[in-house]
């Protein structure tokens, strides 16, 4: 299920789902893993109410914003079910369904709240405001109207709620009364929501939290009492819950009644190393036809979301971190986003490699796609873009899975299909990562979206070869072939990455590509080796500060090393090339240059190329 951004009215960024939890049921079997990720995501970040009071007393707090942002990560703990799980409908008593299995109604017990709701309300005006005192009031007076009304404690409300007919077994059972009820309660639209600006980003997510507690109780709160069910006339409106979807539905039943079990995978066999290495590729000893870069193009995306529009988006799941403290963490300061989908960039990256190298697609041998985040399977995108391109048929045309290693994978195929057909290649590379995400924070500042398209033609002859060397690796540990996932079913199918997991990949694969290119001569017959020879490094675009750092360790200093990540996020199989046409603009590449090229990532790959580099040939 992808999670687009949309453009608000004032062309600011927004994440919707980051302040509007929408869950995927059909990934849970049992209420055990959903209470995980409830506990995760929800618990285990929100302080209780007790805790806030204790906050306060303790003199913990410095500035108003953040005793808001710890009674609104509160809200969100007590509203966890209620948010995730179902959609309330005040009606009159008379008119609650009695017989279905999907109406429920809320059983709560009572809790004295007036007592901890007047030390936050103290606390809150006796510590001074952060940034905009009338911001500040306004979220301060809808969160706390939210928390003194709220009709029980967090920590005793289940996530499954009574049917009438359960609850109805106990006529002493408490629910939500509303006294007076209003239909037209004043709430806040979507819009109103999505379209908020405020120039404080930490303000802005904050108050779109507050408009979304108050549109998930829009009636008079004060005016809300709890009432034994055996009391209640038919006049009486209560807020009965009915499930979000019926995926929710299904999810209850198989908790209720039993359901979906899955078989057991087997165990993974033991780790067994190859028995004799795989040897990088020579390309002028190893091929009869020498491949040359005719062409290099890129479609970057459209949108940059920066750090600040990541702070806007703060999701109820999210630790606090400053602007400033992803860009020290990640070495980006912005990513770039697209409204396009996937194979739309990529068509429109093929067309201008095509015109830049001054060929007609039915010149074109084969086709060829590197992506991890295609949501297209049937056709493939390397199909697609054959028949968007008019090419009555190729030799071949299909997507190739390599992730952050796509580029090396693709180029290592071109140059396998151009001894076959002996005509130009064209390679795309894209990914679109921004509607994978979700609220995974660690994902959301790290990947970009973008495409890039390499034109590979046969050499003339006694040219040699603009990729003189090329290697691919795939596997390893099973933690590190796991490292990055997507779609993650324990976070909600967003694309998840753990990083200790990735940093030993990337080292151990940075080690074997440079013992590889140490043992290999330099192409020039000069002194020294290959990594000699190499006048420019542009990797992957991973995390640079972790990518800076393991170069060094492995003897490659920073100078030698070109990066445009802080500008462009991660793109995976597309951030070579992306960063290439950046080396060229900068002048970074002002003339034929040999750059090693190398990428590691998803599912412990890992590959580089040792190519020429023209920058007469880069779009």
């Amino acid at each position: 299920m992808n999670k687009p951004f949309v453009l608000n009215s004032h062309g600011r960024i927004v994440f919707p789902f980051n302040f509007l939890p929408d869950l995927d049921f059909t990934i849970f079997d049992t209420l055990e893993q959903f209470s995980a990720v409830i506990r995760r995501d929800f618990e285990e970040k929100a302080p209780t109410e007790t805790d806030i009071v204790a906050r306060l007393r303790d003199a913990k707090y410095a500035s108003r914003y953040e005793l808001l942002r710890d009674l609104a990560l509160d809200l969100f703990w007590v509203n966890r079910y209620a948010l995730t799980m179902y959609e309330k409908r005040p009606m009159r008593w008379r008119d609650v369904p009695r017989h279905r299995d999907d109406v429920f109604l809320p059983v709560y017990k009572r809790w004295d709240v007036a007592g901890l709701a007047a030390a936050i309300e103290a606390g809150y005006y006796a510590l001074p405001p952060t940034w905009d005192a009338s911001t500040e009031d306004k979220a301060f007076r809808i969160l706390l109207d939210v928390f003194r009304n709220k009709p029980g404690a967090g920590s005793e409300l289940p996530a499954i709620k009574p049917t009438l007919k359960e609850i109805l077994m106990d006529p002493g059972c408490l629910s939500l009364h509303l006294r007076d009820y209003d239909p037209d309660f004043p709430r806040y639209s979507y819009l109103d929501i999505v379209n908020y600006a405020h120039p404080v980003a930490e303000l802005e997510a904050l108050t779109r939290q507050a408009m979304v507690f108050h549109n998930h109780s829009p009636w008079n709160r004060e005016k809300s009492v709890l009432t034994p069910v055996g009391q209640l006339r038919d006049e009486d409106v209560v807020v009965p819950f009915f499930p979000k979807s019926p995926e929710v539905l299904q999810f209850i039943h198989r908790v209720k009644h039993g359901g979906r079990t899955r078989p057991t995978r087997p165990k993974a066999l033991d780790l067994s190393r190859p028995i004799q290495p795989y040897p990088p590729v020579d390309v002028r000893k190893r091929f009869g036809i020498m491949p040359r870069i005719e062409a290099i193009a890129v479609y970057e995306g459209e949108v940059a979301c920066t750090n600040q529009d990541l702070i806007r988006n703060t999701a109820w799941c999210w630790s606090r971190m400053t602007a400033e403290e992803i860009e020290e963490k990640t070495g980006i300061k912005q990513r770039l986003y697209s409204q396009l989908d996937l194979e739309h960039m990529a068509l429109l990256a093929a067309r201008t490699a095509l015109t830049k190298a001054g060929r007609q697609p039915a010149e074109i041998g084969a086709v060829l796609f590197c992506t991890c985040t295609s949501s297209k399977l049937i056709p493939s995108i390397a199909t697609w873009l054959s028949g968007e391109l008019g090419l009555f048929q190729t030799h071949a045309s299909c997507d190739m899975v390599a992730a952050c290693a796509g580029m090396p994978y693709g180029l290592a195929e071109a140059i396998r299909q151009l001894q076959e057909v002996e005509r130009p290649v064209l390679l795309v590379c894209g990914e679109k990562f921004s509607d994978k995400i979700g609220t995974v924070r660690t994902s959301r500042m790290i990947f970009g979206d973008g495409a890039a398209a390499v034109v590979v033609g046969p050499a003339h002859p006694g040219q040699g070869p603009d990729i003189e060397v090329y290697q691919t690796y795939a596997s390893g540990p099973w933690s590190e072939v796991n490292s990055i996932i997507w779609p993650n079913p324990e976070f909600d199918n967003n694309i998840t990455v753990f990083g200790p997991e990735v940093k030993a990949l990337v080292k151990r694969y940075l080690k074997q590509m440079i013992g590889e290119l140490t043992a290999l001569p330099n192409p020039e017959n000069g002194p020294g080796t290959l990594l000699d020879a190499i006048q420019l490094v542009v990797p992957h675009q991973a995390n640079k500060n972790m990518v800076v750092s393991l170069a060094q360790a492995a003897g490659i200093p920073p100078e030698r090393l070109y990066f445009n990540i802080d500008r462009v996020g991660n793109t995976s199989a597309a951030s070579i090339l992306l960063a290439i046409r950046d080396a060229v603009r900068e002048e970074r590449i002002s003339r034929p240059t040999r750059v090693f090229a190398p990428g590691f990532g998803a599912g412990a790959v890992g590959g580089y190329v040792v190519m020429r580099v023209d920058p007469a040939v880069v779009a």
